[in-house]
């Protein structure tokens, strides 16, 4: 479940998936030379610290991409391939093969928060990463998903809403925040939005696509339609 798509500069694309034995929910990888046919690369935590991680909760991956010669691709930093990941409390990993990750740890050895969910805002259950994370020369930007939490959220917004959000990483450091926006800048609105499987309400952000010069957010709604936003930078 929980597709997120990115390409390398060669052409592989990578997909990043949940998959779940109705007991734990892993991290997973998959490559593909043409989108069609694809290659089950096993859990993406499998092998870092002796298998550590391999049978804790993971989900949720947003890869660092960069935008070059009008493509959104793959993009290493310090030597290393980079992503966000996390359902509730998002954390950092890297890697050198696009396969194998490893997750970063603090000063206790524990996994390093990286993001994390704000009492009295619109992502005060939880935060979740969305689609590719963006390199840019201001900052890399993560586009995330937030969950309003019944009685401790936003009440600009419905409770249990799935809204979207930013955040801004340092460009030459992925772990070090800089900013946050404080109100989602994409929120349930139209009927499809907040009817479906998920009554509280539902914007939630996994694809992300730059073609003909415009950004195209893909996004699931209420858990029962998917539906695209589209931004068109020459229109500011």
């Amino acid at each position: 479940e929980d597709p997120r798509v990115a390409v390398t500069e060669e052409g592989m694309y990578l997909l990043f998936y949940t998959s779940w034995d109705r007991e734990t929910a892993r991290l997973c990888v998959a490559t593909s030379a043409d989108l069609i046919n694809w290659e089950k690369q096993g859990p993406a935590f499998a092998k870092a610290y002796g298998g550590r991680f391999l049978d804790e909760w993971s989900k949720a991956s947003s890869i660092l991409t960069t935008l070059k010669d009008d493509r959104l691709v793959v993009k290493k930093l310090n030597g290393h391939y980079f992503m966000y990941w996390g359902e509730y409390l998002i954390y950092g990993a890297t890697s050198d093969d696009l396969i194998n990750w490893t997750p970063i740890l603090d000063e206790n050895n524990e996994l390093k928060v990286l993001l994390s969910p704000r009492k009295g805002y619109f992502d005060s259950e939880l935060t979740e990463c969305g689609p590719p994370a963006v390199w840019t020369e201001n900052g890399i930007i993560l586009l995330y998903n937030g969950k309003n939490k019944v009685g401790e959220g936003d009440p600009d917004y419905a409770a249990n809403a799935y809204c979207a959000g930013q955040a801004l990483f340092d460009k030459n450091d992925p772990a070090l925040l800089i900013k946050r926006l404080d109100q989602p800048f994409l929120f349930p609105e139209e009927d499809f939005e907040k009817n479906g499987q998920y009554p509280g309400g539902t914007v939630f952000i996994e694809g992300l696509v730059y073609f003909q010069k415009k950004w195209f957010l893909y996004y699931g709604c209420a858990d029962s339609k998917v539906a695209v936003a589209v931004y068109d930078p020459s229109s500011k």
